[in-house]
């Protein structure tokens, strides 16, 4: 398709679902992730030229012929959208959704948003002086965002995979063994993830990915959290986790997320839930989460090496890094 067309096409969407005439005004395509792809524009409604997303899911991310497919959480377009929606609901600073594309729009599955300003890049978050006030608030922001994302109703959201942190382990190891990849930390990892899997776990809906990276920020601050396309339900102490994984601290000190310490997150999480947090359910989550980023590492690289894609088997090279993070923190090392 060319660019005139894909334009034209995405005014028509837009007149149709948001307001006419929806004249497009500087369409650009953003650095994308490894299922959707990402486009900013302005368009003209109802008199109003409003900032907008559009996201559309790559042919990949819901391929039934992929032998992996099912076995973890992935949604589609209309589900991604549908769970925004109904996190945006539960007061949730989540994108807004203005419109879920249909097939007659030419575009394929995929969505419009409005478009929130602010930095996304973390490494810039963490050190550049503009963000020095949002860094002290963050981690407290942290605990109250996913207070109100636990709060979404699930029956709101049926489509959600259902997963206990058992099922969630034997996920993971289901997808080592299609890949065929034999490390003795890793199988450590797994072990020991199998072994304290927490059992009576709450239930609710989960993000699935929270962490620095998927925040908007501004000097206020996170004004957006982004890239819901993993989310599921079950146990609400996984986000508490994985935003705490020595990844996603991009190099800070701290250990929320680079920026906060996990005193504020969990006392902000108590207050707008209601619920206590116990710090070692939320450690197996943080532990298990290194592990987990592993065999993401490893699911990356095989796609890279697939597709001849260097961004992706970059990523794939560092399977021993967080498998390192998660020997250091089971072992009482921060």
């Amino acid at each position: 398709m060319s660019s005139e067309d894909f334009a034209s096409r995405l005014q028509a969407a837009i007149a149709r679902h948001v307001g006419g005439p929806g004249t497009i005004y500087d369409l650009q395509r953003l650095t994308g992730g490894a299922n959707k792809t990402t486009w900013s524009f302005d368009a003209d409604v109802a008199g109003t030229r409003g900032q907008f997303i559009l996201q559309l899911a790559s042919p990949r991310a819901n391929d039934e012929a992929n032998p992996l497919a099912g076995v973890s959480p992935h949604l589609t377009a209309d589900e991604d959208a549908r769970l925004m929606i109904a996190a945006v609901k539960a007061g949730v600073p989540a994108p807004r959704v203005r419109a879920i594309l249909k097939p007659d729009d030419g575009l394929g599955p995929g969505y419009v948003t409005e478009r929130v300003a602010g930095e996304t890049l973390a490494t810039r978050i963490l050190r550049d002086g503009r963000f020095a006030q949002a860094r002290a608030a963050m981690a407290k922001q942290c605990g109250a965002i996913l207070a109100a994302i636990h709060r979404i109703p699930v029956v709101e959201v049926p489509f959600l995979m259902k997963l206990t942190p058992a099922q969630h382990v034997a996920a993971q190891r289901r997808i080592v063994e299609y890949l065929g990849f034999h490390s003795p930390a890793l199988e450590l990892g797994l072990k020991w993830a199998e072994d304290h899997a927490p059992r009576n776990a709450c239930h609710t809906v989960v993000h699935g990915d929270f962490r620095a990276g998927n925040f908007i920020v501004g000097e206020d601050g996170i004004r957006c959290v982004l890239d819901w396309e993993i989310g599921q339900s079950g146990d609400p102490m996984q986000d508490l986790g994985w935003v705490c994984v020595k990844t996603w601290r991009f190099g800070g000190k701290q250990p929320v997320g680079g920026f906060g310490t996990r005193e504020d997150l969990f006392a902000a999480y108590e207050d707008e839930s209601g619920h206590s947090v116990d710090p070692a359910h939320v450690r197996f989550w943080e532990a298990y989460g290194s592990v987990r980023w592993a065999i993401g590492c490893l699911s990356m690289g095989t796609r890279g090496t697939e597709e001849v894609g260097i961004e992706r088997c970059a990523i794939g090279r560092r399977v021993e890094e967080p498998l390192w993070d998660f020997l250091n923190l089971i072992e009482g090392r921060d």
